[in-house]
């Protein structure tokens, strides 16, 4: 297991930034790697603000093309060809995202000092995104909005066993069977020897897995694909009262969200994506927990750890 997997909150508003409330944007530390989930407009200012070190930001994931989720990226990949970044980034959005990069940096005459890594997202079915990381891998959901619209799942790979002292002291391993043994496979030697995992290992805490649902009408079509995460960030636009402006804008409320978490059996529901008429947020909560108890406001600036 990864020692630090943890989501901070950069802007939790929806379509207007109001109340000092910003733009949707979230950091995902997984390890010592970060990635962005969605940039809005002031998501540079808010990484600033909150001392997130944007060097380790990797891969970027956008979930539409709705201003309020992506309008912050070309600032913050024009601010990485300011510093010099050579490290490559890899970005994963909507069809469309490429061209609108394309088309700005084409015609603001700028030439990339790093490798911009561009993969659509597939808008139909869960499709694997991200694989071939040590620590993580990420997949793709559709969500259900006024534009086509992904949810991102990403979910901790099993790392090595650890050992059990205890035994590696009363009994000499050869190195191969430690090897083995750390890879989660159990050991037959040459000359017959047999080694298995369960006797010399502790067991493996159980995975985590961080689900990020950004706009999207109430739909218990994606509860296949969140089922069981430990943390669930699921739009919570509207409270009940607004229900009907809710399912006109292809929006959820708290309770719906609620609702939600509650079918797919996740540990924890973060609520967010907040409607500008409402100030205080508290009664959206209160509205969430009758179906969900743990369930918490997304705040800016705050850390939930998995």
């Amino acid at each position: 297991m990864i020692k630090d997997f943890e989501v901070t909150i950069l802007g939790n508003t929806s379509s207007i930034p109001v109340h000092d409330r910003n733009h949707t944007s979230q950091v995902v530390q997984i390890g010592r790697e970060l990635i962005l989930l969605d940039c809005g407009e002031g998501t540079q200012l808010q990484l600033r603000r909150y001392k997130v070190k944007t060097s380790k930001i990797s891969h970027i994931f956008i979930s539409h093309l709705h201003g309020d989720h992506y309008l912050g990226l070309i600032g913050l990949l024009s601010s990485y060809n300011l510093s010099k970044r050579l490290d490559p980034i890899f970005l994963f959005g909507p069809k469309g995202l490429d061209e609108i990069i394309t088309t700005h940096f084409r015609y603001s005459n700028t030439q990339l000092s790093y490798p911009l890594h561009f993969k659509e997202t597939n808008l139909d079915k869960g499709f694997s995104l991200l694989t071939d990381q040590a620590n993580y891998q990420v997949y793709s959901f559709p969500l259900k909005h006024r534009l086509p619209t992904t949810g991102f799942l990403i979910r901790e790979k099993a790392g090595f066993r650890n050992l059990i002292k205890e035994k590696l002291q009363k009994e000499q391993l050869p190195l191969e069977a430690i090897h083995s043994l750390r890879k989660g496979l159990d050991y037959i030697g040459s000359d017959g020897s047999f080694y298995s995992v369960r006797e010399y290992c502790y067991p493996l805490a159980p995975l985590r897995s961080y689900a990020f649902c950004s706009d999207t009408i109430y739909n218990p079509d994606i509860i296949e694909f969140i089922k069981g995460v430990n943390l669930l960030y699921h739009e919570s636009t509207f409270m009940e009262s607004d229900a009907a402006r809710a399912e006109k804008t292809f929006h959820s409320t708290a309770k719906q969200a609620a609702e939600i978490a509650k079918a797919a059996q996740v540990k924890q529901l973060l609520l967010g994506h907040f409607s500008s008429r409402y100030v205080d947020l508290e009664p959206m909560l209160e509205e969430a927990k009758t179906v969900f108890e743990n369930s918490v406001l997304s705040l800016e600036g705050q850390t939930y750890t998995l």
